[in-house]
């Protein structure tokens, strides 16, 4: 079986009621992605680990009731604190190339969070990624 990577994407944002550098250093360190990783109800990330630096490696062992251990990692391509955070997209569910990027912009009231996502197999692939990622930024804003 062959697997096409695709042009595929999804793009959502969300305003945080916090300021830009705090909303950044949350996707940078380890404790904190332990707390807002967790895209579905019941899952746990019993392991993260950064190295923040462009060229450096994230690794998310995130844990669902049903399906076990599931393992994501990734290179920080961008690192541009408190605006752009650019990195490559590593799961069993991911394809080559598939990359976030995080645009951060200081709003009134605090920060507007534009996650953009590009390269998913397939259709399927993609609407559950945006149920993903849309759980992690509703954690994320409870975490900080």
């Amino acid at each position: 079986m062959t697997t096409t990577t695709t042009e595929l994407s999804l793009e959502l944002t969300r305003t945080l009621p916090h300021p830009p550098e705090r909303v950044f250093d949350a996707w940078l360190d380890p404790a904190m992605l332990a707390r807002f990783m967790t895209p579905g109800p019941g899952m746990t990330v019993p392991e993260a680990e950064t190295d923040p630096r462009e060229g450096g490696r994230f690794r998310i062992l995130m844990r669902a009731p049903e399906a076990g251990d599931l393992p994501h990692a990734g290179t920080y391509l961008t690192i541009d604190r408190p605006r752009r955070l650019v990195f490559t997209w590593e799961s069993p569910y991911s394809v080559e190339g598939s990359t976030v990027t995080l645009d951060l912009a200081e709003v009134e009231g605090g920060t507007e969070l534009r996650l953009t996502h590009v390269k998913f197999p397939s259709e399927e692939s993609r609407a559950n990624h945006e149920g993903g990622w849309s759980a992690i930024l509703e954690r994320l804003g409870e975490t900080l």
